[in-house]
C-alpha cells in the first residue's frame, strides 16, 4: 500500500514539475503591445497624433481591419469618394462632431455602423486606455481634418476617469497611461480568452466570429499543439493557405498579453477543436 502512495505522490510531483518546466519554457516573444502614456496638461496635438500613429499601425491592431476595405471601411485612404476619415467623421452622425463621433465609435462601436459593413468593431475601452483611445482619435482626425483633442479630453493627470467628448459621464474609465488588462489574469476559461482577447472579431467558431482570418473549426486537425503555440506568438511566421491576402495583419501582442497559463490553456482548447 505504501509502494503505492509513493508511485502515485510520484507521479502527482512529476506532473506539477513538468507543466512548470513547460510553462517556463514558452517563449515570451517581444510583442508590440500598448505603451503606457503618461501625457501631462502641456500635451501637444503632435504628440498625441504621433502615439495615435504608433498605436493604430502596431499594438492597436487597427490595420488588421481597416485598410481592407472589405470587413471595416479604409480610415487613412478615400472611402467611396468621402475623402479619408479626417475628412468625413464629422459628416456621419447628425450633431456630433468629429472627435465624438471617432470616441463613441472605438467604446461604443455598435452605436452606429457604416452602411455596408457588420458590427464587428469591438469595445476598444476593454484593451486601451482612455488616453490611449484618445491618441486613436487625434490621429484619426489629423487624416484629413483638424485634431481637435485636447488635454481636457484626456483628464488631469491621475484621474481615475477622462471626460466624453461632450463631457457628459460615462466615458471609459481608468487611470490615464494604465493598460487596460484584456481579461482578468486569473481567467483560464479559454473560450473567455478568445472572447476577451477579440480573437472572435476575425476567427470563426461555431455560429460566432468574424470570416477575416482562419476558423477556429477543425482547427486542432490542422495544426499541433506546437505550431498553434508559435501561431499564437508569432502569427507571422506562418500564412495559412487562402489568407494570403491578410498576412501580417494578426497583432503580434499576445506573446505579452497572455499568461503562460493562458496561451496553454487557449492551445489545449484549440487543439481539442477537430
Amino acid at each position: 500500500m505504501l509502494a503505492t502512495n509513493l508511485r502515485i505522490l510520484a507521479v502527482v510531483l512529476g506532473t506539477v514539475v513538468l507543466y512548470t518546466m513547460v510553462a517556463g519554457a514558452i517563449p515570451q516573444v517581444e510583442s508590440e503591445v500598448p505603451e503606457e502614456l503618461t501625457f501631462s496638461g502641456e500635451v501637444t496635438p503632435e504628440a498625441l497624433v504621433a502615439a495615435g500613429e504608433e498605436l493604430y499601425h502596431g499594438a492597436g491592431g487597427c490595420t488588421a481591419c481597416h485598410g481592407l476595405g472589405t470587413r471595416a471601411p479604409n480610415l487613412l485612404t478615400d472611402e467611396r469618394g468621402t475623402g479619408p476619415i479626417g475628412a468625413r467623421c464629422g459628416t456621419r452622425v447628425p450633431g456630433k462632431s468629429c472627435k465624438e463621433y471617432l470616441h463613441e465609435a472605438m467604446v461604443s462601436p455598435n452605436a452606429y455602423v457604416v452602411e455596408g459593413y457588420e458590427p464587428i468593431m469591438p469595445d476598444m475601452s476593454r484593451t486601451l486606455s482612455p488616453a490611449q483611445i484618445w491618441s486613436l482619435v487625434a490621429y484619426l482626425e489629423s487624416q484629413g481634418g483638424e485634431v481637435t483633442v485636447t488635454a481636457e479630453d484626456l483628464g488631469p493627470a491621475g484621474d481615475d476617469a477622462a471626460p466624453s467628448p461632450s463631457g457628459a459621464p460615462g466615458a471609459a474609465a481608468g487611470p490615464t497611461g494604465a493598460v487596460a488588462g484584456p481579461s482578468d489574469p486569473a481567467t483560464l476559461d479559454p473560450f473567455a480568452l478568445l472572447r476577451n482577447n477579440q480573437c472572435l472579431v476575425c476567427h470563426r467558431l461555431g455560429e460566432e466570429g468574424g470570416p477575416i482570418g482562419p476558423p477556429f473549426d477543425g482547427i486542432g486537425g490542422r495544426l499541433d499543439t506546437d505550431a498553434l503555440r508559435r501561431a499564437i506568438l508569432d502569427p507571422n511566421a506562418d500564412t495559412a493557405q487562402g489568407y494570403e491576402a491578410v498576412a501580417g495583419t494578426m497583432p503580434t501582442i499576445f506573446g505579452q498579453q497572455l499568461t503562460a497559463a493562458q496561451l496553454e490553456a487557449l492551445v489545449g482548447y484549440l487543439a481539442t477543436l477537430k
